[in-house]
């Protein structure tokens, strides 16, 4: 075990897989401490104390707030089972995943029904219709379906890659590259752990996004991968999927990628478009707002970057400043952005026109906030002021549940903070702002881009 560089002496009790990101050398080949693949079990994970069924009640204090402010805590779900790593919502319906292994399902901050699988830190959640599908930290993406009859009903229907076509692959040997020196494996599988997932339902995709330095790119219908990119020199640590045939990754070797999407036959193809950024500290998170023409990335230096899409290619936009440590998580809902940081903090930013003004902070967490999941509150939203229901998952193993207005500013705790502009001090490098040909090379191995049955 060993501190994360990137954040302050006051936490260096939290290790990298802690945060679950990586911020440095994530699957580089070398000897030492990196040579242990992420999905082994650490003394902590394995513990026996660390084990627990979905079937039985966990002890959750639950504090409502009956008198609201505008922007405010609505109710605190405080267990003992496990840090918070991702979180889902849908309609009524809020998922969790742990390192407990368990996914539970809350309903009306109260819990609904649970879900277990045998092995893998739950790392991500998405849902598609009746499908949820999760990443863990052993490197697979596992599916659920949930019963027409009983919404508290989930059961496990598969894994990607399916056995059938692992089996299929691994009996030729073009089917294997490698991954670290002297191991190589099937190219549909992941290596190492994933750290996020990126759904786009109109093409009917999954993206999966990895510490083994690819993108896997999965068709929904029948459970196929279809491509292998090999994105990045280091951990993926964020891919989004855009309606725009439009991909953003961000990695540990602090670069942000646009990939654009051509479908090729029953396969696609992914090209770089354009590397946004390249900096000396890691990409933690990624976030685009509805339309595709803004990209938001945290970094583990605590700065939250955007860019902006003209016709042509993307343009920074400049910085906001509101965090002490690394920027672990981003949303986007409506005109707000929301940062969540290892300072235990969320930030609320307002976006009018390219300037961001930061409405509130969102404290009460006393672990760093790992996951948000922002809904529409249907209820209370009239006329143009807009709110949401933000949920926050953090390492102090609790998920708070809060309501932001955006027309809300709160003076007292914050103030204003404008954004720092920086396109006139900007300088952007050659190296830093590139245009594809069309073509790119493998960061592992040597290995291209993989279409193969």
């Amino acid at each position: 075990m060993h501190s994360d560089p990137n954040l302050s002496s006051t936490m260096t009790d939290q290790t990298e897989d802690e945060f679950g990101l990586r911020n440095s050398s994530a699957s580089a080949v070398g000897t030492g401490m990196y040579d242990r693949m992420s999905c082994e079990g650490s003394p902590v994970m394995m513990s026996p104390w660390n084990q627990a069924t979905p079937f039985t009640q966990t002890q959750w204090s639950n504090n409502v707030d009956e008198n609201l402010p505008q922007n405010g805590l609505i109710g605190s779900l405080v267990r003992e089972e496990g840090h918070i790593y991702s979180l889902a919502a849908t309609k009524d319906l809020l998922y969790t995943g742990s390192d407990s292994k368990n996914i539970r399902v809350w309903k009306n901050l109260k819990e609904f029904s649970a879900f277990k699988c045998n092995s893998g830190l739950v790392k991500a959640i998405v849902i598609s219709g009746e499908k949820i599908f999760t990443g863990h930290q052993d490197g697979k993406i596992r599916v659920w379906k949930v019963s027409p009859k009983n919404q508290g009903s989930h059961k496990r229907s598969g894994t990607l890659p399916t056995l059938k076509d692992i089996f299929k692959a691994s009996l030729k040997p073009k089917n294997y590259v490698e991954v670290k020196k002297n191991r190589t494996a099937l190219w549909i599988k992941h290596a190492d752990a994933i750290s996020c997932l990126s759904l786009n339902e109109e093409q009917g995709l999954l993206y999966s996004a990895s510490w083994d330095r690819t993108i896997k790119v999965w068709r929904i219908s029948d459970s196929k991968c279809l491509e292998s990119i090999p994105a990045h020199d280091d951990a993926v640590n964020s891919v989004v999927s855009t309606t725009e045939a439009i991909v953003f990754s961000g990695s540990a070797d602090g670069t942000v990628k646009a990939w654009k999407r051509e479908q090729q036959g029953k396969y696609t193809k992914h090209t770089l478009m354009q590397t946004l950024t390249k900096q000396e500290t890691a990409i933690t998170a990624l976030a685009v707002n509805k339309d595709g023409t803004a990209v938001y990335f945290g970094s583990s230096d605590g700065l939250v970057n955007f860019w902006e899409r003209d016709q042509k290619q993307l343009n920074y936009g400049g910085v906001l400043k509101g965090h002490k440590l690394a920027v672990l998580c981003l949303e986007v809902a409506g005109s707000l952005v929301f940062s969540g940081s290892a300072d235990k903090t969320i930030c609320v930013w307002k976006r009018d026109g390219n300037i961001h003004t930061c409405l509130s902070v969102l404290t009460g967490h006393t672990g760093p906030v790992k996951c948000l999941a922002v809904e529409r509150d249907l209820e209370v939203s009239e006329g143009k002021d807009q709110k949401w229901i933000v949920y926050s998952g953090s390492l102090d193993k609790s998920v708070k549940v809060w309501g932001v207005s955006e027309s809300f500013i709160d003076m007292n705790h914050m103030g204003t903070m404008q954004q720092q502009q920086q396109q006139q001090q900007h300088v952007i490098s050659q190296s830093e702002l590139v245009m594809s040909d069309g073509s790119f090379s493998s960061s592992v191995g040597g290995a291209s881009s993989h279409q193969r049955g």
